[in-house]
């Protein structure tokens, strides 16, 4: 077996960015602040520039070609007037730019080959001041700029080219992972990445830890780290249960048998139609899918929302007697997979909420308990409210044991019959997404492998499942 200090000497020689591209991106860096401070000369108010996240510290992974510029402006200066200027900075300084919305707009735009965020923000005196979330962004960066040699600069790029490596990076809402921000912390918190992963592969959640020692309430996250700027906020609020998980298992997995893969991201290769069939034939199980014209949204918006129609799908098939097994949201386009990079809008996308049940059919009748006969009062209610029921497909009520029990009609014999009803809308639905279900199209077995043009790169995932 090969020993863990050459593995991660290996990774650093792939993952750590060298002399010249350290150098091409310093330069951009210099040139696109004094870009900025020439368009700021030109505004009415004060404000200044300073460059923040991984490319500022030297934590980005070789390749990463991010440059995240914050204009912070006087802490009283209202939101109209710091949009309206932050903006005009924004387009000044990448003419080419477009405008996105995190909590208030800002320009994105590519300068050298470079990918650049030009972000405005109030120049409060403390985190805990903060108009808008982007405000404590700084506090990170000073934060973190003080306690990073370049020993441990070289660890945080190892765990996120690792967490990479085993798909749990990045805070949006689709991912639900680790923060480039909450990876820094920990590897300043536990001394290096190799005391992480050892750290991990113990953790029984809930793991909790507070650099500054200042918490000041309780979190209910798997993980918590207290943010050392903000001490209200949990830094990997955002990462979830899954995901943790994940880690611990590739913490493990690394120290039992070292070697790179653990390190390079897998881009599955999409099922194709026979393929899918081939899975269904061996499963015997019976896959619906629930599909409809995304909300042009973006991904932070429209993944917790197709979360909880998931969620009501899932909850209305076992309650009709179907019986889920697993099930996945995905979005796709006619490529098989997703363009972008999670925070685009969705253009002309599909959505699918992909459900596997044990069954597709459940008998003309259900078995439907009511109370002992023992207790009084509901019992009399239960009984009466059957006994004078002339329904000719209600059998009893009758006594089984000690209860009233009735045997009534079912409402939906299939699974297709309960996906194309009214009632399968009346589940709770991410309010986006409602409208664009009444206009859903139903796939039954087979027929789901017609998605395998669209989604074939979910539909791996979801056959050949893996940590």
């Amino acid at each position: 077996m090969v020993d863990l200090d050459v593995v991660l000497s290996r990774v650093r020689e792939r993952v750590l960015p060298d002399a010249e591209e350290r150098e091409r991106l310093r330069t951009t860096a210099a040139e696109l602040t004094d870009r900025t401070r020439a368009a700021i000369a030109e505004l009415p108010v004060d404000a200044d520039v300073v460059q923040v996240g991984s490319t500022a510290r030297g934590t980005w992974v070789s390749g990463d070609r991010d440059i995240d510029l914050f204009v912070r402006f006087p802490a009283d200066l209202d939101r109209e007037e710091l949009e309206e200027y932050g903006l005009a900075v924004g387009h000044a300084v990448l003419p080419d730019g477009h405008e996105e919305y995190a909590e208030h707009p800002y320009v994105k735009g590519v300068f050298d080959g470079f990918d650049v965020d030009l972000v405005p923000c109030h120049d409060v005196a403390a985190a805990g001041d903060l108009i808008s979330a982007v405000d404590r962004t700084p506090f990170h960066d000073a934060y973190l700029s003080a306690r990073l040699d370049d020993d441990l600069a070289g660890d945080v790029v190892l765990a996120k080219a690792f967490l990479k490596g085993i798909g749990a990076y990045g805070s949006d809402l689709r991912t639900e992972g680790f923060s480039g921000y909450l990876t820094e912390l920990l590897v300043a918190e536990l001394g290096g990445f190799v005391p992480l992963v050892e750290s991990a592969r113990s953790w029984h959640p809930p793991v909790e830890f507070d650099p500054e020692g200042h918490a000041e309430r309780t979190f209910e996250d798997p993980l918590v780290v207290v943010d050392p700027t903000d001490p209200t906020r949990n830094v990997a609020a955002v990462l979830s249960a899954a995901n943790l998980a994940r880690f611990q298992h590739y913490a493990r997995d690394l120290l039992s048998t070292p070697r790179e893969e653990l390190f390079e991201p897998r881009a599955p290769e999409p099922l194709d139609a026979g393929e899918v069939r081939d899975h269904l034939d061996r499963r015997e199980t019976t896959p619906v899918a629930v599909v409809f014209d995304a909300p042009d949204v973006v991904d932070d918006q429209l993944w917790p929302q197709l979360r909880r129609s998931l969620d009501g799908v899932v909850r209305g098939l076992n309650e009709h007697g179907f019986d889920a097994l697993r099930a996945r949201a995905m979005v796709g386009d006619a490529r098989g997979g997703r363009g972008g990079n999670g925070a685009d809008p969705i253009g002309g996308d599909r959505a699918a909420l992909y459900v596997e049940v044990e069954t597709a059919t459940r008998p003309a009748v259900e078995r439907h308990e009511g109370p002992p006969v023992a207790v009084r009062k509901h019992a009399d209610r239960f009984y009466e409210s059957y006994a004078d029921d002339v329904d000719p497909d209600t059998y009893g009520p009758f006594i089984d044991g000690d209860r009233y029990v009735v045997e009534r009609e079912r409402e939906f014999t299939t699974v297709r019959g309960y996906l194309e009803s009214d009632a399968a809308g009346d589940i709770a639905l991410g309010a986006q997404i409602e409208p664009a279900f009444t206009e859903r199209d139903v796939l039954v077995g087979d027929g789901v492998a017609t998605l395998a043009d669209r989604f074939g790169r979910d539909l791996r995932e979801f056959y050949e499942p893996h940590p």
